[in-house]
């Protein structure tokens, strides 16, 4: 099995959230089998940031699966959407 470079898009509740604590909140959620290969700020809409973080996870069935469910268990996460997947070589 190979590897695939995830994109997740994560929508937090509101403006108000503290950005960075959510950063470590998710660093500290990303699963064994995964790899936080980068956190990303997006500007939405009256204030409102979305963070795209990308990861590494096996090709194996359910690869993003663990990440998505540990993601959707943080406080203030209101959203989160697998945006893209790409093979690694």
């Amino acid at each position: 099995m190979g590897e695939v470079l995830a994109t997740i898009k994560i929508m937090p509740e509101s403006p108000e959230i503290d950005m960075s604590k959510l950063k470590n909140e998710i660093q500290s959620s990303i699963p064994k089998s995964a790899e936080l290969y980068k956190i990303e700020e997006e500007p939405v809409a009256f204030g409102l940031i979305a963070l795209k973080i990308m990861v590494i996870v096996d090709d194996a069935a359910g690869g993003t699966e663990n990440v998505e469910k540990n993601l959707s268990k943080i406080e203030g996460v209101s959203n989160i959407e697998v945006t893209d997947l790409r093979r690694l070589i």
